[in-house]
């Protein structure tokens, strides 16, 4: 059974070995989501860390999937904004371990995520993600507006340049 939550500040770091694990496997296959190849554990470790002190903060809403009782996935929604800007957040690190793909995790955060950022009263998400991967063509199917691309926007993990698209939603 999957279950999705939004974590508290406490829950985020009691979750971080599995999030390191989650990150971990994304990275080394291949996903362009911030890291650079070799990426370990340890290296993860600050990363969720920071995280879970912007969940503390109001900054961070981080979800997870759980399929039997094991984090699996996660999306967090990026809230804090600038002055001008209370409406919108950002949706950031889908991430789905290639051994729970083609399970519908993907999806559920989205859905997650979306729905706790309209009660938190945004209107508006945007997110950016590598052009030609796995992940640019799963945002469409669920409402997403693609925006554009930019080139050579970022490294892919192994090295070399890759292209970003951006996409936005309104959720309200």
């Amino acid at each position: 059974m999957t279950t999705i939550r939004l974590l508290d500040a406490t829950e985020a770091r009691a979750a971080i070995p599995d999030l390191c694990d989650v990150l971990v496997d994304c990275v080394d296959g291949g996903a362009s989501v911030g890291f650079m190849q070799p990426y370990t554990r340890e290296d993860a470790e600050p990363y969720w860390q920071a995280v879970a002190e912007s969940v503390a903060s109001g900054a961070t809403l981080l979800f997870v999937a759980e399929l039997e009782g094991r984090v699996l996935g996660t999306v967090q929604i990026g809230a804090a904004q600038m002055p001008n800007q209370p409406h919108r957040a950002d949706l950031k690190k889908l991430l789905v371990h290639r051994a729970a793909r083609g399970k519908g995790l993907a999806r559920l955060l989205m859905r997650a995520a979306e729905e706790e950022a309209a009660r938190r009263g945004k209107t508006i998400l945007v997110l950016d993600t590598a052009t030609g991967s796995d992940a640019e063509a799963i945002y469409p199917r669920l409402g997403w507006e693609r925006v554009g691309v930019i080139p050579d926007y970022a490294l892919w993990p192994e090295g070399g340049f890759c292209a970003s698209t951006f996409f936005y939603k309104r959720i309200a």
